[in-house]
């Protein structure tokens, strides 16, 4: 099985990668684009041109070909994994009419407030009418159809980036099921599009004739048109297998398949995830998003800010750090993972929530993060530390919900994405949660969590069990040391779970004065 290969395609948020696996999970190659994130219009706009990201896929492929060695005509299928909740419009032939509104764009609607009739109704007696109030005014479709009403008039079909894509490989206006993550009528717990009756169609202002098919993540989505497989050098009709967005994908290729393993994706959005076969919302009133398995579903908690705040951290104050990393040729985080290092566990009493962006419900709308505890003792190197035990703690605290929703202890820790190749930020969490933090064996998690979609839809492997048996392993692992356990434990419960209970009514305050977050 070794000569048998599949392509990954995985579209982030600062680039876009082509990837080769085999059989068993091996990383045959690899190639990477890399542009700008984002534009800004407006503050708080987050906007890309869609070409952006077409153009770096056939690069990467082509990179592939001509310089990597790879034969195109050896492989199998092709899977794609893209950012979550990134939202294009597109005409009766799927070419878009705006760039993609991305999932860090901050503009909403205000006004619109709880849906009406018999729901608004059963929302307001619930107590989370605001919460329905903030789904709506966040929701891109309502925002497009009040300041681009000509534009919404014209809009055929309103996609993912993932169903956008699709669309431009096979032609057809398809996604996967675990694709759906965003402000659209889905049925997180049917995980298919919500019924005629449900409260979503009066939230947002989309038409059921405006969004795609839902293909089951591992069944295909098509075959790649002439056009499509010209531009990117593969076989024409090669199929297109249905993978998930990338958080999905990344906990599936970790290996984590059942509750009492949780994937920690230390991305720009920091996460914890589990994965049940039965839907349960960790926070009331908020859904289990598909997972990349069939038929099961992601008990996911989000620090949506996530490790983005170590690229904050080295923009405002991590001028010298990379200097010095010009100067070495080392990645400006090796240089502060060096300065860190000697730092004992809880920074010497510095202690950050990172709240950097607000919430819905916990935290909700008037969060913000919080530093507490400094002294003339402190540096940045201090501040940077505290940052990454900030992280642990946050998701620590997402363990606990999900432990307690799903009533299974979370044994083991897998822990992917770009921070977790820092030595010094696995050691924090398996010392935060007091438990082994493992890596997986290739970096490129999500790619694997998709190519293990395209494994089991082509036949490669029977079932995900076997799959991911066979082409998820285990890398690193750091084990807790008793004595930083004890302090983490110690500032955790008497300190970190108490912090934004406490600083809640002055958050409220702030935002009152300030208007800020709006």
């Amino acid at each position: 099985m070794a000569d048998r290969y599949v392509l990954a395609l995985d579209v982030g948020t600062q680039s876009a990668r082509a990837i080769v696996f085999d059989a068993g999970g091996a990383l045959v190659a690899r190639a990477q684009v890399a542009f700008t994130p984002y534009h800004s219009a407006a503050p708080g706009w987050a906007e890309q041109d869609v070409e952006v990201y077409w153009a770096a896929l056939r690069d990467s492929c082509h990179t592939l070909w001509n310089e990597a060695g790879v034969d195109p005509a050896n492989i199998e299928a092709v899977s794609l994994t893209t950012q979550r909740g990134s939202v294009v419009c597109v005409d009766e032939r799927g070419e878009a009419l705006r760039p993609a509104i991305l999932w860090l764009d901050k503009r909403v609607q205000p006004g619109l407030g709880n849906v009406p009739g018999p729901w608004g109704w059963l929302f307001r007696t619930l107590g989370v009418h605001e919460t329905i109030a903030q789904f709506r005014a966040d929701a891109e479709s309502n925002w497009l159809q009040a300041h681009q009403p000509a534009l919404w008039q014209r809009t055929r079909r309103f996609l993912f980036l993932s169903g956008y894509l699709t669309h431009r490989l096979t032609g057809h206006f398809r996604d996967s099921v675990g694709c759906q993550v965003g402000y659209v009528p889905f049925s997180y717990s049917q995980q298919q599009w919500a019924h005629r009756w449900d409260w979503k169609w009066k939230a947002v202002c989309v038409r059921p004739d405006q969004l795609p098919e839902l293909v089951p993540p591992g069944q295909s989505l098509g075959g790649l048109t002439t056009a499509a497989a010209g531009e990117l050098g593969l076989p024409e009709g090669l199929p297109l297998v249905a993978a998930a967005g990338d958080k999905a994908c990344e906990v599936l290729g970790s290996g984590a398949l059942s509750s009492d393993v949780a994937c920690l994706g230390y991305g720009t959005t920091a996460t914890i995830n589990t994965v049940s076969e039965k839907y349960r919302e960790v926070i009331r009133y908020l859904p289990a998003y598909p997972a990349a398995v069939p038929g099961h579903y992601n008990t996911e908690i989000q620090i949506f800010r996530g490790f983005w705040m170590v690229s904050w951290f080295k923009q405002e104050f991590g001028a010298p750090e990379e200097q010095i990393a010009a100067s070495t040729g080392l990645p400006t985080e090796a240089v502060l993972d060096q300065q860190i290092r000697d730092i004992p566990a809880g920074s010497q009493g510095l202690m950050l929530q990172p709240y950097w962006s607000p919430g819905i419900r916990d935290p909700g709308p008037e969060a913000k993060g919080a530093i507490i505890g400094f002294s003339d003792v402190h540096t940045r190197a201090h501040v940077y530390r505290a940052i990454l035990e900030g992280l642990a703690y946050a998701l620590r605290h997402g363990r606990e919900k999900i432990e307690r929703t799903t009533r299974q202890p979370v044994r083991r820790l897998r822990v992917a994405g770009g921070g977790s190749q820092s030595d010094v930020a696995m050691q924090i969490t398996a010392d935060v949660f007091g438990l082994p933090a493992e890596r997986p064996h290739v970096y490129e998690a999500s790619a694997l969590g998709a190519a293990i979609n395209a494994a089991v839809g082509t036949g490669m492997h029977p079932d995900y069990r076997t799959a991911v048996r066979a082409m998820t392993h285990v890398g690193d692992v750091f084990e807790p040391e008793p004595a930083a356990v004890r302090t983490y434990d110690r500032l955790y419960t008497r300190v970190y779970e108490r912090m934004y209970g406490r600083m809640k009514p002055l958050y409220r305050q702030l935002r009152r004065t300030t208007g800020y977050p709006p």
